[in-house]
């Protein structure tokens, strides 16, 4: 994996480049649809190609090494074949799944014992085993295994849990730096900083993350419940020691304004559920601000659902047609406004890099982060 930065905005810390993987190049800033098991959810993968142009995918180890599980995924020849993609994809380590399972797990050094969710039945993640599940994956950017702490948590429970995630990150590199990749295809490893809100450990976390001197560099144990504020600044001090020649990976991250603001800190990657996850409950971004299409006012709208035409089902479908199909929960409902939240937030990053190519980012922001904290 190759990145390549191009320009940087004058008034502000944002940055436009390109990741170049074997499965194709992804410009920066770039936001990652989520495919946790192998689908982006009400999504056929050649809408994401045709339609909406999502250059990278993103999987999850955790769910795909439940289901289908490594078995079936390697006599596939990886996750590329089996799904039927064939641009970069990434997956989380399953770090964030393990925390998620807090009644459900115990973390030890050695790694974590979990329950599945599915069927209760018992299972062992470590540094190691997440690294061999992500090679067989196949994924062309794979995720250290780290742990992730809740918010709010205590400065001793944030440095212990940090620390481990240290620990952890050299076995990590230490087995994928003696393992060769199974599909002809080149595998690259991202550690993740940690330290919760604390800034003395994010620091000392940015240092510890930069020194492993992999190919590209995570953040993540943020929005998992702080203050935007908390999460910018945290953003701002760890993007200020990361080295500024890898690409920065803000996981879990966020609402349209979340992206923006931290695209002028200095971040080039984004993944969240939210788009696709609010397209099913009828929660529709758009360039003028964020709508529930299932209120009344807009059963007899008959206007476009994005009126600057950003989005794929713009050109096709009113707000009073979407929300009665939302309403009378028709499947098709949920396949239009996923696919317009996610062509909102693929025109934003691509608007967003076009405004720091041409030195126009800081002001735009200011304009477009105004907008689309409003609710219409």
């Amino acid at each position: 994996m190759k990145f390549r930065l191009f320009a940087e905005d004058p008034g502000s810390k944002a940055r436009a480049g390109e990741i170049i993987t074997d499965h194709g190049t992804i410009p920066t800033p770039i936001f990652m649809p989520v495919g946790t098991a192998g689908s982006v959810k009400s999504v056929h993968q050649r809408e994401l190609v045709n339609d909406i142009d999502a250059k990278i995918i993103l999987g999850n180890t955790y769910h795909l090494n439940l289901r289908p599980g490594t078995s079936i995924l390697q006599q596939a020849g990886g996750l590329h074949k089996f799904m039927g993609w064939e641009r970069p994809i990434l997956t989380d380590s399953g770090g964030y799944q393990v925390y998620s399972l807090a009644a459900n797990r115990k973390i030890k050094e050695e790694g974590v014992h979990f329950r599945s969710h599915i069927d209760g039945s018992k299972h062992f993640l470590s540094p190691e085993t997440s690294m061999e599940i992500q090679r067989v994956i196949g994924a062309d950017i794979i995720m250290a295994f780290d742990e992730c702490t809740p918010y709010p948590c205590e400065h001793r429970t944030a440095k212990k849990s940090m620390e481990m995630t240290h620990r952890w990150l050299t076995r990590c590199c230490e087995y994928v730096d003696n393992m060769s990749p199974l599909y002809g295809h080149s595998q690259a490893l991202f550690p993740i900083v940690q330290g919760s809100v604390y800034k003395d450990l994010r620091v000392q976390s940015a240092e510890v993350i930069a020194s492993a001197n992999r190919e590209g560099n995570a953040i993540g144990g943020l929005s998992v419940g702080e203050p935007a504020e908390d999460m910018y600044e945290m953003t701002d001090l760890v993007c200020s020691i990361l080295p500024k020649d890898k690409p920065r990976y803000l996981m879990g991250v966020g609402t349209p304004v979340n992206l923006l603001e931290c695209i002028a800190l200095g971040i080039d990657m984004f993944d969240c559920v939210m788009p696709t996850r609010n397209a099913r409950n009828g929660m529709l971004f758009t360039s003028e601000g964020f709508i529930n299409i299932r209120n009344e006012k807009w059963k007899d709208d008959f206007s476009p659902i994005d009126a600057q035409g950003n989005c794929f089902a713009d050109t096709q479908y009113s707000k009073a047609y979407l929300r009665h199909l939302i309403i009378s929960k028709e499947i098709l409902g949920a396949q239009i406004a996923t696919l317009h939240n996610l062509s909102f937030y693929l025109w934003l990053v691509r608007e967003a890099r076009v405004r720091i190519l041409d030195g126009t980012f800081a002001s735009w922001k200011n304009v477009m982060v105004k907008k689309l904290a409003q609710r219409i």
